[in-house]
């Protein structure tokens, strides 16, 4: 496995195009003594290989070993001048950017007036496309300027630039206050899942108005609106408040639906508004607008003003397959999507650059539970494996937990009595030292351990005691996360009334969007 900390310039290579690699080359070939350079040289060698391999490149004898760092961070240096120079990586930020870089040399140069031109043209781009930080540089480089040369040109000339000054800070303020939120509750929405507790539920909401600029909404801009929703979207998240999740996930995707010029400014936010509000979609369970959003989602991505790089392309990959197979747990088409099992995995291997271990982990564990769906029991198992002997993984408690729990119950359903002691004992310490070893959890645990205990004919009966038992806490706030990753309720249902779970879901599906539909329709 590559080693993402030291061969960052391995993995840049690797990431190249065919097209990106040609114009490197035409890039390093404009001065006609690169041609030779030990950086090229370095380079295609560096693209032949399958593997980082810091001695054979030492035995090319292309340049000694106290060398290799500084040839290689130069290198470095010129792919990123080369895939700047690249007219499919200068996105709207990047022109205004090199409006100010120009603006910045003719100020130098001492052609004021000419540099206050082309700062007047990329404000407006910069306020245009909701880029206020930018555009503060912009005013401060243009106060700047007119502090040593004043054009006379325009009356209140310094009266205005100080106002837009003021404005911009206020704005810029008040985006980073609903950014750093955001990214807080991102952060343990990622790290802890949903509240488990009162005591949570509580540290969250203070965590939360503490930190939320009372603010008029009306007020704000794009930008401003946007950060404001996702801050709310992950606090509705993080207290399983799933309507409002719903909610703002729904005023996140409309704002871009509105305002579609910002898409292309932001693709990255478009996505992942989609997504959130596909999750939410499955979280309140309404399979057919989920249909909709992700069909309605696809069109407009492959639509050609839609913007292309290779971080949309992995993003898009991701949220896709995700979403996908969340409609099928929620049309109970466990067996179709099984389908899709060797594609997702295949676009794993070509993706693994660029998504986290935690993303490929949430896969496996969705693709499990089509196998689970499916009843194929050890397929489920060989993907529960994987993430639990991933020794390293980051990934949210609540998943690790009912990863466990799930391969407890394969386990059992694929007959392997030999091995399910042993797996008792791990999940059982393994959730205790988690600290999350809740009722439903403990109820499931309980049962599976009396079962050498008790006779074939009296299972049915003791299935009917677990589902009396644990079904009451479907609507506990704190106890229904256990069925938001494993749907034990109708795992039950089918043991009891002998039919395969996939059924089970089909006929429940029938009647989730009667349900729904009312509750969402008020927001």
């Amino acid at each position: 496995m590559i080693n993402y900390n030291k061969e960052s310039l391995f993995i840049l290579i690797k990431s190249l195009s065919k097209s990106e690699k040609r114009q490197f080359k035409l890039f390093v070939g404009r001065v006609g003594s690169n041609l030779d350079s030990k950086f090229l040289k370095l380079f295609n060698l560096m693209d032949k290989m399958s593997n980082y391999d810091e001695k054979y490149i030492l035995n090319k004898k292309i340049v000694s070993k106290r060398q290799l760092s500084n040839l290689k961070a130069h290198l470095y240096k010129q792919l990123l001048v080369s895939l700047k120079l690249n007219p499919l990586n200068q996105n709207l930020r990047s022109k205004i950017r090199q409006e100010l870089e120009f603006a910045s040399i003719l100020y130098n140069k001492g052609l004021y007036k000419q540099s206050l031109k082309i700062l007047d043209k990329a404000k407006s781009l910069a306020l245009k496309s909701e880029d206020k930080f930018i555009a503060f540089e912009i005013v401060e480089l243009e106060k700047l300027i007119e502090s040593q040369y004043i054009t006379r040109s325009l009356s209140n000339r310094s009266e205005k630039l100080i106002s837009e000054s003021n404005k911009l800070i206020q704005q810029n303020n008040i985006t980073s206050r609903l950014s750093n939120l955001s990214l807080e509750l991102y952060e343990k929405l990622i790290k802890a899942g949903y509240a488990k507790s009162d005591k949570e539920f509580k540290e969250i909401t203070k965590f939360f108005f503490e930190r939320m600029p009372d603010l008029d909404y009306d007020s704000f801009g794009f930008r401003e609106k946007l950060w404001h929703n996702k801050a709310y979207l992950w606090f509705s998240l993080l207290i399983q408040d799933f309507l409002s999740s719903y909610k703002y996930a729904m005023k996140w995707v409309n704002m871009f639906n509105n305002n579609p010029e910002m898409i292309k400014v932001h693709p990255v936010f478009y996505l992942q508004g989609n997504n959130y509000l596909l999750e939410s979609l499955m979280l309140i369970k309404h399979p057919d607008k989920f249909r909709k959003v992700l069909d309605n989602l696809t069109v407009n991505i492959k639509k050609s003003s839609f913007p292309k790089n290779d971080n949309l392309d992995a993003l898009y990959f991701l949220y896709y397959f995700n979403n996908k197979i969340n409609l099928y747990f929620l049309e109970g088409e466990f067996k179709q999507g099984t389908q899709i099992v060797e594609s997702i995995i295949s676009k794993i291997d070509l993706y693994k650059d660029r998504i986290d271990q935690h993303h490929i982990m949430v896969f496996y564990y969705k693709i499990a539970c089509l196998y689970f769906g499916s009843e194929e029991y050890e397929k489920t198992i060989f993907y529960l494996n994987m993430i639990i002997k991933n020794k390293s993984l980051k990934m949210r408690e609540d998943l690790l937990c009912f990863t466990r729990v799930l391969n407890l119950v394969a386990h059992y359903e694929a007959g392997f009595d030999f091995h399910l002691d042993k797996i008792l004992k791990e999940t059982y310490k393994f959730l205790l030292k988690m600290n999350d070893l809740h009722s439903v959890q403990k109820s499931m645990i309980k049962f599976i351990r009396s079962l050498g205990n008790i006779y074939p004919h009296e299972l049915r009966k003791n299935f009917k005691k677990l589902y009396k038992e644990i079904k009451v806490f479907e609507e506990d706030p704190y106890e229904r996360r256990s069925f938001l990753y494993l749907d034990i309720i109708s795992w039950l249902e089918s043991k009891i009334y002998d039919k395969p779970i996939e059924l089970i879901i089909k006929e429940k599906a029938k009647h989730l969007n009667k349900k729904v539909k009312h509750s969402i329709s008020h927001l």
